[in-house]
């Protein structure tokens, strides 16, 4: 008889099984179990079930040679395929990895097949079963083969030919049973070996398929044109959250776990966060308002104070900010936000550059304009479409001073080559057209011996008038 605890509860009482009781059980499925055992292997040594084992040995054998054979002949097929998608020759890659099971399944099913055709059907009862096995794990290694992790893959796939095998062998209520006797129950929550064995297939299953969707949606949004950029973050972003909520919580109300004490504390856990990790909430705040707003997105070239490069990409905390050295900076959103930012590229991708510089007063400054022009006209990065000018902007102590002003539509190329390139063309025009470019000059006069004296007998105070005084 079984005996149980009764707990009593505020509202009800809750019954939990001793552990007397759960050793007990799990003992006595284990003897069932082993019974079964004790007939099945006694059941092999009769003659026809030793001569379907021999056969089914003897069929495994005849699909490795197979495979030994075919094997090269089918890869150098493969290989010849170069026009395939790769989808179709990554499916034909996989089942190159598993034709040794793909013809052991086709032959124990012929030979099932005839055996049923010429004798009687009790005498390939063992075959169907090795047969059922041989197919169910097949098509199990095949459906797994869409998880991408190793690890989740190889605990979806284990778990699944141990499913397969009980539930064909019929042993599945024996394992339930002796799963269930090994746990421990909380409040109206029962804990065992086999809500954890069921737990990891609901959750791999669901977070599989979640991935699977997630990959699919983000590769559909980013083929759209039409959608910007940071539209596409924010979509995919978003897509990700919600298909891997979907999942988490689906899985867990498959299993039969009540969520609404969750709830609770969880609202509570995140009143204590939001005081702790005020700076973290307010970076994602920022990161989704940066999305929304359309400031910025991957591919704009910024200046945010020393930091000049363009973004890599947009993250949940931070954005990435790549320089023209190679550097990457992980710049909090929320500085985004509150700080004062240089997009280069926000409405349109054209940006000015100014370049000063100073000729002589000997020169021509109505040449020095047209020459200057011409030689900014002639880098390759400088636009024609749209007017370089030159302007006086001052006489100095030594030179005419001049701006020149020019126009280029890619800033991710770099500002510091193109005005370098730009100042080498006007250094070969001016030296084409003898056109000099003064620096500062000092004069130094020597004086001879009698003019210092007199110039310091002249500074020398009257020390001797002012001591009589």
């Amino acid at each position: 008889m079984s005996r149980h605890v009764n707990m009593k509860g505020p509202d009800d009482a809750i019954t939990e099984m001793v552990p007397e009781e759960a050793l007990e059980q799990a003992l006595t499925i284990g003897t069932d179990l082993y019974d079964q055992a004790q007939v099945f292997i006694s059941s092999m040594f009769r003659t026809w079930n030793l001569y379907q084992i021999l056969i089914a040995i003897g069929l495994f054998i005849l699909a490795h040679l197979m495979r030994k054979v075919l094997g090269p002949r089918i890869r150098a097929w493969m290989g010849a395929r170069h026009d395939w998608p790769k989808w179709r020759m990554r499916i034909l890659v996989v089942v190159h990895q598993r034709l040794r099971a793909i013809f052991f399944v086709g032959l124990i099913w012929a030979t099932i097949y005839i055996m049923r055709e010429v004798t009687w059907p009790s005498r390939s009862y063992l075959l169907s079963i090795i047969g059922t096995l041989a197919f169910a794990w097949l098509v199990i290694a095949f459906l797994t083969r869409l998880i991408k992790s190793p690890f989740l893959r190889k605990m979806v796939r284990y778990g699944a030919w141990t499913y397969a095998t009980l539930v064909i062998l019929g042993l599945l209520d024996q394992a339930e049973q002796l799963l269930d006797a090994a746990g421990f129950q909380i409040g109206e929550i029962r804990f065992s070996l086999l809500l954890l064995a069921q737990a990891l297939v609901v959750l791999g299953a669901t977070i599989t398929l979640a991935r699977f969707l997630t990959t699919t949606t983000a590769g559909r949004v980013r083929t759209n044109e039409d959608i910007s950029p940071s539209m596409q973050v924010l979509i995919i972003k978003g897509v990700q959250i919600a298909f891997y909520g979907a999942a988490f919580f689906v899985g867990v109300r498959a299993l039969g776990i009540d969520l609404t004490g969750l709830a609770v504390l969880s609202g509570a856990i995140g009143v204590g966060l939001g005081f702790g990790l005020q700076k973290v909430v307010s970076n994602l705040v920022s990161g989704v308002i940066i999305l929304l707003d359309k400031s910025i997105k991957p591919g704009d070239v910024i200046s945010l104070g020393d930091t000049f490069g363009w973004i890599n990409s947009l993250g949940a905390r931070y954005v990435s900010v790549v320089t023209r050295d190679g550097r990457e900076y992980l710049i909090p959103n929320e500085d985004l936000i509150t700080g004062q930012v240089v997009n280069w590229s926000h409405s349109n991708d054209f940006v000015r550059l100014d370049i000063h510089f100073g000729t002589s007063y000997a020169d021509n400054p109505h040449q020095v304009r047209r020459i200057a022009i011409e030689a900014a006209q002639s880098v390759d990065r400088v636009l024609k479409n749209r007017p370089t000018v030159c302007h006086i902007v001052g006489f100095g102590d030594s030179s005419v001073d001049y701006i020149l002003r020019f126009w280029i539509s890619d800033p991710t190329g770099g500002l510091t080559n193109i005005r370098g390139n730009v100042f080498l063309a006007l250094w070969d025009a001016f030296a084409e057209n003898d056109i000099s470019i003064p620096f500062p000059q000092r004069e130094v006069k020597l004086l001879d011996s009698e003019t210092v004296n007199i110039a310091m007998d002249g500074s020398r105070p009257n020390l001797q008038k002012g001591a009589a005084e």
